[in-house]
């Protein structure tokens, strides 16, 4: 009983639509008809009559009740409010190497988390910290500072007026601050973020022979003896089994970070 009272407890205060004073106007089985009958809905523009659709939302309803099945968030939240917002809980956006498209993709993550989405980003594409910033001759500040501003942006939007938003960052391997970013959560101030690390093949190798790995440069890159990255220059190396090592205790101490591979996995050649 008592994780019955938690689950309506937290449907109340999350769930439920509410007037102007905060007040519900919804009962718990009242969000499980609203969601499960706008669902159903859909299938009258595949022809099915009305009978079809009751049928099929009863169904749907019936599963939610029993708890056999159960839609994300976005969509108790959002289906068949006419408010207009997103019913998907996940999106990925891009994040180039330029002031004004990182702001504008923290823009787009802020509307997102309003009307109840999460948001994840690879920081991969942004140049490392002390690197030449030519339009204004200074030096970028890294993907781990820019990190922390999404971060501190997501503390103050509510998602659908509920809760604070939810992220992912993800950074290569083979990024030159890849261990800023892994430490980054054990430096403190990340709350809303969980953080994984793009595992590549040829970091494997490397751990798996004790070797160094290569830090490379992504296109668009200022090299440090001047111009610009195609792609792929290596820019330093790092002790795969010590980087290996720094991720598995800051996982300990913290959670994060998780690990993401992004290569196919490809035996290694004779």
């Amino acid at each position: 009983m008592i994780g019955l009272e938690a689950a309506v407890r937290v449907l109340n205060e999350r769930y439920t639509l509410k007037d102007e004073a905060g007040r519900n106007l919804e009962t718990p089985d009242d969000v499980m008809w609203r969601v499960a009958y706008t669902i159903a809905v859909a299938d009258r523009t595949f022809g099915a009559d009305d009978e079809q659709v009751t049928r099929t939302a009863r169904r749907f309803n019936e599963l939610m009740v029993r708890g056999q099945f159960m839609p994300n968030s976005p969509t108790l939240m959002n289906a068949g409010t006419l408010n207009g917002l997103q019913w998907a809980a996940c999106f990925v956006l891009p994040i180039e190497d330029d002031l004004s498209a990182i702001f504008m993709t923290m823009h787009n993550a802020a509307l997102i988390h309003q009307a109840s989405g999460g948001t994840g980003f690879a920081f991969s594409r942004l140049r490392p910290k002390n690197s030449r910033v030519r339009t204004t001759s200074g030096v970028s500040s890294g993907p781990v500072s820019f990190l922390r501003v999404y971060d501190a942006a997501t503390e103050h939007v509510k998602q659908g007026a509920s809760r604070r938003g939810a992220n992912m960052a993800i950074l290569r391997i083979d990024h030159p601050d890849i261990l800023d970013f892994v430490n980054c959560k054990r430096d403190g101030g990340i709350t809303n973020f969980n953080i994984s690390v793009a595992i590549t093949d040829a970091f494997m190798r490397a751990l798996e022979h004790g070797a160094k790995y290569e830090l490379l440069a992504q296109r668009g890159w200022p090299l440090p003896g001047g111009g610009r990255a195609h792609g792929g220059e290596v820019l330093g190396g790092l002790d795969a089994r010590e980087v290996w090592q720094r991720i598995c205790e800051t996982a300990w101490a913290t959670g994060d970070p998780g690990l993401f591979f992004v290569d196919r996995g490809q035996p290694e050649p004779c």
